[in-house]
């Protein structure tokens, strides 16, 4: 069967919010999901959209997403696209899908001109890691993610 990729709709986002609670299973944090269907419809198709989805499908059938938005990078002078999240059902792995979304991404970032193409990935999710090296991704060892939430995101902003 082949994989076809299209732009997610604003009907999409209960599929979509279904999707990152699957992900969140798989990733090891059910619980850590807090989106809402009317937080992903606002930042996916608002006045002010943050991020942009895709979905694959195989047979008619909706078997995968990606969530991604445009980051920036000062060395190059060009915008880059950071992929949030891509999941693909467990029936559909092996299918192809996952592929077709990065590749449909790669594409997404080469017509808009971008010099990025970039994600994160768990680092004990082999499965994924494997996947990504044999698509070309290159690790990035010597950068470390650092991240503010909560209590200490609100201390940061002087706002505690």
């Amino acid at each position: 069967m082949t994989v076809t990729i299209r732009p997610a709709a604003a009907a999409d986002v209960p599929l979509i919010l279904r999707f990152v609670r699957e992900l969140a299973e798989y990733e090891r944090e059910p619980d850590a999901v807090k989106a809402t269907e009317p937080m992903l419809e606002a930042a996916l198709f608002g006045d002010r959209a943050v991020a942009e989805a895709v979905i694959a499908s195989l047979g008619g059938e909706d078997v995968g997403f990606a969530l991604f938005f445009h980051n920036f990078s000062t060395w190059t002078g060009r915008p880059g696209i950071y992929l949030e999240d891509l999941y693909v059902t467990p029936a559909a792995r092996g299918s192809g899908a996952g592929k077709a979304l990065l590749r449909h991404l790669a594409g997404l970032a080469i017509d808009r001109g971008c010099a990025r193409f970039e994600w994160a990935v768990l680092d004990w999710n082999t499965p994924a890691i494997d996947f990504y090296r044999a698509m070309g991704a290159q690790p990035m060892d010597e950068w470390t993610v650092q991240r503010v939430t909560g209590d200490a995101l609100a201390r940061l902003a002087g706002r505690d």
